[in-house]
């Protein structure tokens, strides 16, 4: 289907974008990657009367080191998180989970801002920013304010972005010596979204877990971070016995969809499974 009529924007920073967002109102929606927005205008599920095109804003690619903490511009493509050695060195599993992510014709435009701000269930940056610690910088007509990955995604297409406000960058702190990552990932084929998913991130001590991030990828309303999973393995040796009661507390907060990828019994069983199956991998690389 052809997508209704629109007028299209281009602005050159960040500033000229807010204003516009500013100007035009609800009836504004930007563009980053496009995957998301212009499929569903196609289907006229979203009909924005104005595009604001975010592309040629250069100041929102990129990635750089701030002291301890990785900053990475808004409209970074997935095949640069590949590329980085910045984040090769010091947040691995965001390189790991990029090459999970779609095909690598999309990975050439698809931005992680654009995932992130989504706020699409079934992305995967949502459930791997939880389980970094990672926080958003955000830009409006009052300036900025950084928010924390945990707590800003509110439902499914719901966050803590403002209508008028733009992503400008997610910071997230290097890991310490001694991190383990993972992020095991269903899906029917390659491009598909993750039937289920689970992202860890975790260090040890004399055999005990004294860290513990778990996040969930497309078995909720929102990427979910299993607290009472990572309270489960938390000053506790690393067996069998707490892998399970890990596995048990992240499924019981579960609450996923039935759709063409499974009903809700077997989504469930898989998310025990990727749990389980990133716990034993993150536990492996944290030796």
């Amino acid at each position: 289907m052809i997508p209704p009529k629109f007028d299209y924007h281009a602005p050159k920073t960040i500033s000229e974008a807010v204003a516009l967002l500013g100007s035009l109102g609800s009836d504004a929606k930007l563009l980053a990657g496009g995957h998301s927005l212009l499929p569903m205008m196609k289907l006229r599920f979203a009909q924005p009367g104005h595009l604001v095109d975010l592309n040629g804003i250069p100041e929102l690619r990129g990635i750089c080191l701030d002291g301890n903490t990785v900053v990475i511009g808004a409209m970074t493509v997935e095949n640069d998180l590949i590329a980085s050695e910045t984040l090769r060195e010091r947040v691995p599993l965001l390189c790991d989970a990029a090459r999970l992510i779609a095909d690598p014709q999309v990975r050439n435009r698809g931005t992680i801002g654009g995932d992130i701000a989504h706020g699409d269930p079934g992305n995967d940056h949502p459930a791997l920013s939880l389980v970094c610690d990672a926080e958003f910088v955000l830009q409006g007509p009052n300036g900025r304010r950084t928010v924390a990955a945990d707590g800003f995604f509110l439902g499914t297409y719901m966050t803590q972005l403002a209508e008028d406000e733009v992503m400008v960058a997610i910071r997230v702190p290097s890991f310490a010596a001694g991190t383990g990552w993972a992020y095991e990932k269903l899906k029917r084929k390659t491009g598909d979204w993750a039937t289920a998913g689970c992202a860890v991130v975790l260090r040890q001590s004399a055999g005990r877990v004294t860290h513990v991030r778990i996040g969930l990828t497309n078995l909720s309303q929102t990427a979910l971070r299993a607290v009472d999973a990572e309270n489960a393995l938390l000053d506790q040796p690393f067996n069998e016995a707490a892998v399970q009661r890990a596995v048990d507390a992240a499924v019981a907060i579960t609450d996923p969809a039935e759709d063409l990828r499974g009903d809700i019994e077997y989504k469930r069983a898989m998310a025990g499974v990727m749990v389980k199956r990133a716990l034993h991998t993150a536990w492996a690389r944290s030796a």
